[in-house]
């Protein structure tokens, strides 16, 4: 089982930066994908950005309304994820849910808010 705890969301004014963070215990296995979604009130859930493991190599993936500002990035045990946003719009207001696929199994953080309002 994986647990996954989010933090580092608030209330920040257009062009500011915030900095999530993403912990995962539990049982621990070589994630296949690890990634940051996001979903704003009455829209679907889409992807932010995301690790995405093939075979030794690594790639990564981010929405094309939040690359250039927001970069993702883990530690060097590979349990934390961030997201480091910059530039924030207001459009990036949203929940912010940390994602880990390991083993064909996907776990999800209890998200967090992100608001960005002047």
């Amino acid at each position: 089982q994986v647990q996954l705890v989010e933090s580092g969301g608030g209330l920040v004014q257009p062009g500011g930066s915030l900095r999530l963070s993403c912990v995962a215990s539990g049982t621990i296995f070589s994630a296949s994908v690890m990634g940051w979604y996001r979903q704003a009130p009455g829209e679907q859930r889409e992807l932010v950005a995301a690790f995405v493991v093939n075979g030794g190599a690594t790639t990564y993936n981010y929405a094309d309304s939040v690359r250039g500002r927001f970069t993702i990035s883990r530690d060097d045990a590979k349990i934390r994820l961030y997201l480091q946003m910059n530039s924030l719009k207001p459009e990036d207001t949203a929940v912010y849910y940390c994602m880990r696929r390991q083993r064909g199994l996907e776990y999800w953080g209890q998200g967090t808010q992100v608001t960005v309002s002047s």
